[in-house]
């Protein structure tokens, strides 16, 4: 996808409205030059809506905002298994994805998208904590409580509010590429990516210190992606047996470890196509694939087109 274009985003504030799930939209694809979006914030009416944690929200628009946005937001909001939304919002989210609008749930968010009916039948997340209640309340959806997003193309759930990060990152990716992704990332202080098959947390019996040491093993890998890359050399950097290394990064990440490396390497890959004029040959090189061929043949399979055509697709109209 072009990143020439101007996006439009609506964030759906509702009654009870999180903070954190209101503040990472509009804080993400907040208007900046490098940013190529427009974010309003609305409501079923403008003017006052009273927010959970002792907060309220001054919005400056409402419904309408949903008839002019490419993408849409519903942030989590308190008690969402009380009560649906106002008959009224629920006919205009339904109205925004008929007509080509991507809609984006934020933890309990969940609940008044389940509400139009758009995810019966789909998979779907939110917050551990209510993903009982949104399937005994929405029994057409299929939920799923054990990962952090999940992306139905014009449907888009998250789990908790750190979650709902990981989901605005994802999309960031899709629409501008992984550079873009990866800038963003940096500027809120994130991880740059982090799987939408990944646990929302880890069981305890894993120790902290585990997981941090994980964490360093996988910045260390980063950084030499272009050299050898095996599931000893990547034990052997965590201090711990592969066979522990393996069963504990799977439960960290969502990815065995050596699928991770892939990914992680045609992340750079993409990133190098985006950013540099370098070869289809030197950038397979440069990611520890060794060959174009063998660079193709991954990014096939993990992400459906070419090496050239992904690199003209993120040129195109700029």
């Amino acid at each position: 996808m072009s990143a020439s274009r101007l996006r439009r985003v609506a964030v759906l504030v509702l009654e009870g409205a999180k903070p954190l799930d209101v503040g990472i939209p509009a804080q993400v694809f907040t208007t900046r030059a490098s940013m190529p979006y427009e974010v309003r914030l609305c409501g079923a009416a403008p003017g006052l809506v009273s927010g959970g944690d002792g907060l309220s929200y001054h919005v400056a628009h409402g419904l309408e905002a949903l008839a002019w946005a490419d993408l849409v937001f519903i942030p989590g909001y308190r008690f969402p298994d009380r009560e649906d939304p106002p008959p009224a919002v629920v006919q205009a989210l339904v109205a925004a994805h008929d007509r080509g609008a991507r809609l984006a749930a934020i933890s309990t968010g969940a609940f008044a998208l389940a509400a139009t009916g758009l995810l019966d039948g789909r998979r779907a997340t939110t917050h551990w904590h209510y993903t009982r209640a949104l399937a005994a309340k929405h029994p057409l959806v299929r939920v799923d409580e054990n990962v952090l997003f999940v992306d139905e193309g014009s449907v888009l759930t998250s789990a908790g509010a750190a979650s709902g990060i990981d989901l605005c990152l994802h999309i960031l990716r899709g629409d501008l590429g992984v550079a873009a992704s990866n800038h963003a990332a940096r500027r809120l202080v994130a991880a740059p990516y982090r799987s939408g098959g990944q646990a929302q947390y880890v069981p305890r019996s894993v120790p902290e210190p585990l997981g941090e040491r994980f964490a360093a093993t996988r910045e260390w890998a980063l950084h030499r992606l272009g050299e050898p890359l095996t599931l000893d050399i990547l034990a052997r950097q965590a201090a711990v047996s592969p066979r522990t290394f393996s069963r504990r990064f799977v439960e960290e990440t969502g990815y065995t470890p050596m699928q991770w490396v892939m990914r992680a390497r045609i992340d750079l890959a993409r990133e190098l196509l985006e950013r540099s004029e370098r070869s289809v040959e030197q950038i397979a090189t440069d990611v520890g694939l060794g060959t174009g061929a063998n660079l193709r043949t991954h990014f096939q399979r993990i992400l459906g087109t070419t090496p050239s055509e992904y690199r003209r697709t993120f040129t195109r109209g700029e």
